[in-house]
């Protein structure tokens, strides 16, 4: 029993990641490898192939049961997946939220209701045919292949769950270098504003003064030029200094957008409404650089 339910889900995860990759196509006219692992397989179809024809093969002769009962059972999955990965890697891998009848965003009445008439295809005409594919294949072998399948599962999820961890800590390094950005380039706005009220405050002063200073010309046009020398002096290093910031900045920006880029362009790729829930801009900052490399 075991052993032919470890098959059903590779199967079905592997039949899960080419509906997906197919609609994929039909939607952007071009490969997509829709799954969070990096092998063909969407783990979450494998899960939900076994549980509803766990549960509801004895309602098979009933279709309205199981076609409630599939929406049920794989909607229940769908809702519970979605909330583990966002609590897990604190990132909403899809979102429904714009779709009618949705609950969190995590699932929405129109894939309920594909996923129900998926589940009576699967139950009433395809099972069958992958019960026999499993009895056709020697069960030493079957074991063989399974242990196999596993390992390079395992090492996949590995791999997957690494690039993911990267990604985040990625995202909080751009959020905090765009953040340091933002503070050197108010503190120039704002040294600069100062300078300009400073002297409209004094040409105010000159006018209202006018008589006084006609006596004291000389005198304060020196001292002002002396001024003007130190602050266009002390002006010249700041821009250095800001500019040399800058560029070391742009520079450590360049390198994060540019490391990990394999994993972190198929998951950008695969889950086209991935959003960050800590950094939602970074993340965009992110795909914009994807999709630009991506340009001919």
């Amino acid at each position: 029993m075991l052993y032919r339910f470890i098959w059903m889900f590779f199967i079905y995860a592997f039949l899960g990641w080419c509906t997906e990759v197919s609609y994929a196509a039909l939607v952007t006219g071009k490969f997509v490898n829709r799954g969070f692992l990096n092998g063909p397989v969407c783990p979450v179809y494998g899960f939900g192939a076994v549980i509803v024809l766990a549960a509801l093969t004895p309602l098979a002769d009933n279709l309205l049961l199981l076609f409630l009962g599939s929406m049920a059972l794989t909607s229940a999955l769908e809702w519970l997946t979605g909330f583990a990965l966002e609590k897990l890697f604190h990132q909403r891998w899809w979102d429904y939220s714009d779709q009618p009848f949705n609950l969190n965003g995590y699932i929405c009445l129109r894939f309920s209701v594909a996923w129900g008439f998926a589940c009576l295809f699967v139950v009433k005409l395809l099972h069958p045919t992958v019960l026999l594919f499993i009895r056709l294949i020697p069960q030493v072998l079957g074991v063989v292949l399974l242990a196999l399948m596993g390992a390079v599962m395992a090492a996949d999820l590995a791999a997957t769950v690494s690039t993911v961890v990267k990604l985040n800590r990625r995202l909080e390094q751009i959020d905090e270098l765009a953040a340091r950005i933002k503070e050197a380039s108010n503190e120039f706005g704002e040294n600069l504003a100062d300078r300009v009220l400073e002297a409209a405050e004094v040409g105010v002063g000159w006018k209202e003064d006018l008589d006084e200073l006609s006596f004291k010309l000389a005198e304060r046009r020196a001292e002002l030029a002396d001024s003007l020398e130190e602050w266009e002096a002390h002006r010249e290093e700041h821009r250095a200094q800001v500019r040399r910031q800058l560029e070391e900045w742009r520079e450590a920006m360049e390198n994060l957008h540019s490391g990990e880029f394999f994993g972190r362009r198929r998951l950008l790729r695969a889950f086209p409404r991935l959003r960050s829930i800590d950094h939602r801009d970074a993340l965009e900052r992110l795909r914009r650089r994807t999709e630009n490399f991506r340009k001919p």
